[in-house]
């Protein structure tokens, strides 16, 4: 996947990150929860969980958000280089790493650190190397 600078739009990137962090803030004082979407789904899979209905919903809003936008414009082109066999590797790999982090970076990188947590901001800082690292190593040092 890559990001193709030369159509950047600023405007609509900031747009997106004031949302993401209207819904965690709403999410927070509503509901006292923190918008952690590894924690969110992973609650969805917890037969002894008796929250079900909010976190439905929220992912239902993640999942329903881009047929929302292609509404008012058309949707991006992505484009995906990898294997189904590395996507499913690279997700395992994230789902083991949120749950060794007791999160991932919308729980640690967005809310964490906006609360001032030492914590998130660690978590943030190894997720933000592992990935610079792997990127490096699969594109420079075995050229995948």
């Amino acid at each position: 996947m890559s990001i193709d600078l030369l159509h950047f739009a600023p405007l609509p990137a900031l747009a997106g990150g004031l949302l993401i962090g209207v819904a965690a803030a709403l999410l927070v004082l509503v509901n006292g929860r923190i918008a952690g979407i590894s924690g969110i789904a992973g609650g969805l899979l917890d037969a002894a969980s008796r929250d079900r209905a909010w976190r439905a919903l929220f992912v239902l809003g993640l999942v329903a958000a881009p047929w929302a936008f292609r509404l008012v414009a058309p949707l991006p082109a992505v484009t995906i280089a990898a294997s189904p066999a590395v996507l499913v590797v690279a997700g395992l790999l994230v789902g083991i790493g949120t749950r060794y982090a007791s999160g991932c970076t919308s729980g640690h990188g967005v809310c964490g650190i906006s609360r001032g947590s030492v914590r998130s901001l660690a978590a943030t800082a190894a997720f933000m190397a592992v990935g610079f690292c792997v990127v490096f190593i699969t594109r420079h040092l075995l050229g995948l």
